[in-house]
């Protein structure tokens, strides 16, 4: 009996991988999509994607007419509704219940730095956008409303501010594997839906929506390291 239990005693227990190293992995892949985004709008500036982004917005249009979005017009329609997903008014009702709804289940921190996140990369959004003072794509119809200019695309940085930010945050309660993995996958399908209809609608150049994509990751990347610490 004195023998079984020893052996049992010294059996060696797998470590799981210490946050540090999981810190570390999260802030080198956000250095390396800002690296990008940063590589990205001196591309923009200088002129050089301009061929590329002709080539993939025309590809979204009908051959036949140009002024039509390619496709039937439910397709078209269910374009408007997703990129509403990543508009002003659909992301700011979710980040205002989330963000009440985490300060009612007393997890005030969370709260605190999904709001503060999802300001400052609002702000960091219109200040880019001033900067680079990119125009609108000209070359076709806008299918939908736009207000500012064109580089970098709110909704392509806005939905993973929003929508990755508030994965992280949920899966930390969430103890079953495959739904920790489910949570990101869904915010990462709408995001990518996101950015296409602003391309297929004719609002954004291509590399609009990818340079939005890269920033937003990067500050989604940066807030779940502030969640981690002191957890």
């Amino acid at each position: 009996g004195n023998t079984s239990l020893r052996c049992r005693d010294m059996t060696p227990i797998k470590s799981s991988p210490r946050p540090e190293r999981l810190v570390l992995i999260v802030g080198l892949c956000s250095v390396a999509a800002l690296a990008m985004f940063a590589s990205l709008a001196a591309e923009v500036i200088e002129g050089d994607v301009f061929a590329l982004d002709q080539l993939i917005l025309m590809a979204f249009r009908d051959p036949h007419n140009l002024d039509l979005a390619l496709g039937p017009r439910w397709l078209q329609e269910s374009a408007r509704d997703i990129t509403a997903l990543g508009g002003f008014t659909v992301l700011t009702l979710v980040s205002l219940v989330a963000t009440l709804l985490l300060a009612l289940h007393r997890r005030r921190r969370e709260a605190l730095i999904f709001a503060a996140t999802v300001i400052g990369a609002q702000a960091i959004s219109a200040i880019a956008k001033i900067v680079i003072d990119r125009p609108r794509p000209i070359l076709v119809p806008h299918h939908d409303l736009v207000y500012a200019t064109s580089f970098p695309s709110g909704h392509a940085l806005m939905t993973p501010v929003v929508y990755l930010t508030l994965a992280t945050i949920i899966a930390s309660g969430e103890t079953r594997p495959h739904l920790k993995a489910i949570l990101p996958i869904c915010a990462a399908l709408v995001i990518v839906a996101v950015g296409i209809s602003r391309v297929y609608l004719g609002v954004h150049w291509p590399t609009d929506v990818l340079a939005g994509w890269l920033l937003g990751l990067a500050i989604a990347l940066c807030a779940s390291i502030a969640l981690r610490a002191n957890t």
